[in-house]
């Protein structure tokens, strides 16, 4: 944020300020659509030094916001009106909630006397939004707008990083204030976790060092932290093994030995049984989301956990922390790596050889792999497997909801933070393109792949339009099998194979729509692959393809399924991998 105070204050209208403001806070990029209520401020927009990307709909202005923030580690903002316009964006601020995303969305609002009234285009917002953000403001004077976006943008990005409403009236837009900047900020009750106690990183050192069996449990947290540097100091400094939720994914290197991946629902048989036979977790900005856990009262029996969040409300929140620590892992990290390296060249550590002998023999006996179909047709981890390695780990994975999401996860490694990005908490179906475009704004250098369901991508493919326009090149990767994948994968197993309402095109053969002819109708370049024959070198077309956005319709086999897989509601040590098959979890040399 700008704080370089502005000269002598300027008299300008309400809507002025706005992006005046957004100006001074250092804001360069915005995704928005106008109407009515937040037109006032589209004018002065039009003259400002702002980018604004007109998108389709406004979920999809909303997407773009947090596309945009996890791709550079910036605020997302999305600019949208009253009514409808603020409503449509609800689906992306409860997403960004979820994963801890910053973002400020500006709606507009009806005037302040008409407020109560049913208006045209009226809803409150605020109220809607308030279980779904970290906070809301309302605004009805205009002379509180620079404060109230300085405030917003503050309580986004710092902390637990979180989406933040800022409803501005017509009225508080086209009336007229005295500017000046920086604006006095007023957040009473608005505190941020300070350093980590001492006590309590000696405590989490000693533990660390002293437990025969301990595993690194990483969450999302770790990557919003920018803490990865600090991970890796910490993880050679005690030669534990490392796990990574959905959301961490790239936050430690998939090619270093210590990681054994994806943990929980559908994650390696390695990192389900590292967490359940440890007797020390070490939580690192992680939830014991019930995607992780299982059935929480037969999670991790043996294990004593420190849990360090910055959030104290998620500390013991569904597992007891033995040793809990408040505090950034930016700060407490290398404090903690510190400390480790410190007592472990005084008085040394545990022999972890035995540890890592049976978590290598689980890696080895239960890789990640898939079977072929019976239907002849593309095995789609064989699509991705070929995709990580033709792209390779500099490029930006994006994915939407669904089984091409876990596959995403399980079969493209990822070498750094930032460089994969998806809906985890909220699980929001239609994320994928318009996250996409948004982490292409951001990082206009990097190769962005799309990695979506024919389901998914048919909720917000519209936005593929906006990416035309204004030629951000994004790359789809269409994981096209014509049906919901995961519904109908549980009700393969679950359901006794009665597809209700899961089938996308119900006559065999029949694409409706079809994706290449409406890539092309978009202005992009398309094609379509059936063959595992063509993978490769459609994928180097593709890459080969940078001034306007690409899609590859890949059709898969619909009964292609994710494996590893928890049940939801049993214990992890049920999880069932290839063809349902349970691990011998007593492995043996």
């Amino acid at each position: 944020m700008n704080d370089t105070p502005t000269a002598q204050p300027r008299t300008m209208t309400g809507a002025q300020a706005i992006v005046a403001s957004l100006e001074a806070i250092g804001v360069t990029d915005v995704f928005g659509m106008p109407g009515g209520a937040i037109l006032p401020t589209y004018d002065p927009l039009m003259s400002s030094s702002l980018r604004h990307i007109l998108v389709r709909h406004e979920q999809g202005a909303g997407h773009a916001a947090e596309g945009y923030a996890l791709a550079t580690g910036k605020t997302g903002c999305a600019i949208v009106t009253s009514g409808p316009g603020a409503t449509n964006v609800l689906t992306a601020l409860a997403d960004a909630n979820m994963d801890s995303v910053p973002m400020v969305v500006i709606s507009g609002q009806v005037g302040a006397s008409l407020i109560g009234t049913d208006a045209f285009q009226e809803a409150d917002i605020v109220g809607a939004a308030m279980p779904l953000t970290k906070h809301s403001f309302l605004v009805t004077d205009a002379a509180e707008i620079p404060s109230r976006l300085a405030e917003a943008f503050e309580i986004a990005s710092t902390g637990r990083p979180g989406p933040v409403l800022v409803d501005i009236t017509k009225s508080a837009q086209t009336a007229t204030m005295e500017f000046s900047w920086p604006p006095v900020m007023d957040l009473p009750g608005y505190k941020v976790a300070g350093k980590p106690h001492k006590k309590q990183i000696k405590a989490a050192a000693e533990a660390i060092l002293r437990a025969q069996a301990p595993v690194f449990y990483v969450g999302g947290g770790l990557i919003r932290s920018g803490a990865s540097d600090a991970l890796a100091r910490l993880v050679e400094a005690s030669d534990a093994p490392v796990v990574t939720t959905l959301p961490a994914r790239g936050a430690f290197p998939d090619s270093d030995r210590h990681n054994l991946g994806m943990p929980g629902m559908h994650g390696t048989v390695a990192a389900v049984g590292a967490l359940q036979r440890s007797d020390l977790i070490v939580a690192l900005g992680a939830r014991f989301d019930d995607r992780v856990t299982g059935r929480l009262d037969s999670f991790a029996p043996r294990a004593r956990v420190v849990h360090i969040d910055i959030d104290a409300a998620e500390i013991s929140k569904n597992r007891y922390a033995d040793v809990p620590i408040v505090g950034d892992l930016a700060t407490a990290l290398p404090i903690l790596a510190d400390e480790v390296e410190k007592m472990r060249d005084e008085d040394g550590a545990q022999d972890l050889s035995g540890w890592w002998r049976y978590l290598d023999r689980l890696k080895e006996r239960y890789p990640m792999g898939w079977t072929d179909s019976e239907d002849a047709m593309m095995a789609p981890q064989d699509v991705l497997t070929r995709l990580s390695r033709i792209v390779g780990p500099e490029a930006v994975y994006v994915t939407g909801v669904g089984q091409h999401q876990m596959w995403a996860a399980q079969f493209i490694e990822y070498e750094k933070p930032r460089h994969f990005i998806s809906s985890s908490g909220l699980g929001t179906m239609g994320y994928c393109i318009p996250a996409a475009m948004g982490a292409q704004v951001g990082q206009p250098d990097k190769v962005v792949w799309a990695i979506d369901g024919d389901g998914s991508f048919q909720m917000t493919n519209q936005e593929l339009a906006t990416c035309t326009v204004n030629n951000i090149p994004i790359k789809v990767c269409l994981i096209n099998n014509s049906v919901l994948g995961m519904v109908r994968q549980w009700q393969s197993l679950f359901y006794g194979k009665r597809y209700s309402n899961t089938t996308l095109n119900p006559v065999e053969g029949e694409q409706i729509p079809n994706f290449e002819m409406l890539a092309t109708a978009y202005g992009m370049a398309a094609r379509t692959v059936r063959s595992i024959d063509e993978v490769d070198e459609a994928i180097e077309w593709a890459m080969s393809i940078n001034d306007r956005p690409v899609l590859i319709d890949f059709r898969v086999s619909k009964d292609s399924m994710v494996w590893p897989m928890v049940a939801a509601g049993v214990s992890n040590d049920e999880i069932r991998y290839a063809k349902g098959m349970a691990p011998d979890w007593d492995v043996e040399d």
